[in-house]
Order: C-alpha cells, then sequence, then structure tokens
C-alpha cells in the first residue's frame, strides 16, 4: 500500500531504525527494490531524480510506481529527489507522489527558506510531504555538483520552524556519488542538530559510506537515508556481465531481469543496516 511518507519517518523515528529511500531509473530497478521490501517485509521510499523524470516524464513513472507498489502489497512512499524547481514539485505532487524534496540548497540562505516554506504549505493541503535541505551535499547529483557546506545547528532550528517543512536533509560530511578515499562524517554536528530540532532528519549520499557510518548516523537520529549510485552500479554491472556471458542476447526482459536481480540483492543489504526489515 502506498503510505504516506511523513506517518513512514515518523514511525522510523519512534523506533529507532530508518527507512530506506532508494533511486530508480526503470522498471527492472523498481521491481527490484519493491522485491526487496516484500522478501524483508520492510517500509520502502522509491525515489526518482528530475533527470529521470524528464527522460520519461512525471505522469509516467507516477503511474509505473504506484502500480507497482499497489500490485505487490508492499508499504511504500513514493518521492521526487532533489526537485530543483517549485513547478515541478507541485507536478509530482499533483501526479500521485506521496512527497516531494524541493531542493534549494544552492540559493541564498532567505530565499531557500522562503520557496521551501511555499512547498511545504501547498503540499500540507494535499496531505503530501516536504523535504528540503539545508547546508550542501557534496559531489554530483543530476546535472548539479556542489562542494560541502555542512549544516549549521542553529540555522537548522531557525529552518525548520519557518519552513515548516515535515523532513529535510542535513549536511555533514556525505556526498553524491562514489568516495575518493574515507568521508569522515561530523557525527558531532548531527547530534547538535537533533538537540534542537524534532524534524525528522535525512541522510544523502549514503553510496559508499560504511556500514558502520550508515548504522551510526541511524542511531543518532537519522530516519531516511538515500542510496542512488550503488543502485545504478549493480544495475549496469549486472546488465554487463549478463551481456559479456552471452554476446548474442537480445532480449532486454532476460538481461533486464539480472538487473533487477542485483538491485534486490544490494538492496537487501542496506535494509538490514538501515534496521527497517521487519517494521512494515
Amino acid at each position: 500500500m502506498l503510505q504516506n511518507t511523513l506517518e513512514m519517518l515518523k514511525s522510523a523515528q519512534r523506533g529507532g531504525y530508518a527507512a530506506g529511500a532508494f533511486n530508480v531509473e526503470n522498471l527492472e530497478m523498481a521491481q527490484g527494490v519493491i522485491a526487496a521490501a516484500k522478501a524483508l517485509d520492510a517500509p520502502v521510499i522509491l525515489q526518482t531524480t528530475p533527470s529521470t523524470l524528464k527522460y520519461a516524464g512525471v505522469h509516467v513513472f507516477a503511474s509505473l510506481l504506484t502500480a507497482l507498489v499497489r500490485e505487490a502489497g508492499v508499504t511504500a512512499a513514493v518521492h521526487l529527489d532533489h526537485g530543483n524547481r517549485v513547478e515541478l514539485c507541485r507536478q509530482a505532487a499533483e501526479e500521485g507522489y506521496t512527497s516531494v524534496m524541493f531542493d534549494g540548497s544552492d540559493l541564498p540562505y532567505e530565499e531557500n527558506v522562503r520557496l521551501s516554506a511555499q512547498v511545504a504549505a501547498f503540499n500540507r493541503a494535499r496531505n503530501i510531504t516536504t523535504e528540503a535541505e539545508l547546508g550542501a551535499i557534496g559531489g554530483k547529483e543530476d546535472s548539479l555538483k556542489a562542494e560541502i557546506a555542512y549544516t549549521d545547528p542553529e540555522q537548522a532550528e531557525d529552518f525548520a520552524r519557518r519552513t515548516s517543512v515535515d523532513s529535510f536533509a542535513i549536511a555533514i560530511g556525505t556526498a553524491h556519488g562514489f568516495y575518493r578515499g574515507e568521508p569522515k562524517l561530523r557525527f558531532d554536528l548531527l547530534e547538535a542538530i537533533r538537540g534542537r530540532v524534532s524534524t525528522p532528519l535525512v541522510l544523502h549520499g549514503a553510496s559508499g559510506l560504511s556500514d558502520r557510518d550508515v548504522s551510526t548516523a541511524v542511531s543518532l537520529g537519522i530516519c531516511k537515508v538515500n542510496f542512488a549510485t550503488e543502485l545504478r552500479c549493480a544495475y549496469t554491472d549486472a546488465v554487463r556481465a549478463f551481456l559479456n556471458a552471452d554476446a548474442g542476447a537480445y532480449d532486454p526482459k532476460k538481461y533486464g531481469a539480472a538487473g533487477r536481480s542485483a538491485v534486490q540483492a544490494l538492496v537487501m543489504r542496506k535494509m538490514a543496516v538501515c534496521g527497517c526489515a521487519g517494521r512494515a
């Protein structure tokens, strides 16, 4: 069943675990994520980025993901990740997404506050959950590149109060994509923010983090953990291996199934780390 994303995050907050949020690019990746959730009886968040929606259309992905969730009978939310325009956030909400992220982290602070509050007000009237971002997650997401700008705890408190968003992503040293070297996460910063803010907190850029770092972040109050790059690599590597082993293969269903299985296996491992298995 489709679940309100905020309800899922509040349950995670009360239970001391995190909901795994997984970016999907096509049918098979979505099927793999859903199969993992069903196998582990775990709540799950399926995410798409603006570039994915540009490729196939908001209506297409909203229809696809909601249909897959209902058919499988899993507890799931459908989320717009890194929505970079207010209009896109509204469109996703109107098409059936249960939550949207407005990412104004590259804007001046006051403009980020104003637009995040605007999106939150629009969504609240429709029972749609709003995520925002404060600080800047490093690396590259879609076509956007950013250096890490750590979230300030005092500013986080002000941001939560003035925007009334339902959750927000904080910058504590993670980055989008894979890491060069070992990341140094600011868990002290996470604890300070958690002490000031009751809003569910989100960790972006979890691909490539150690299981220990993810578990520690969850134990300190992270309620949602985003995974993207690792899923893309798992899917692509499995398809590539299938085609290398059978150069004459031409049926997309066969090599797509290999990618789907790889995604399912990876997602099951990540769900175990997040502690959400058996929580649906």
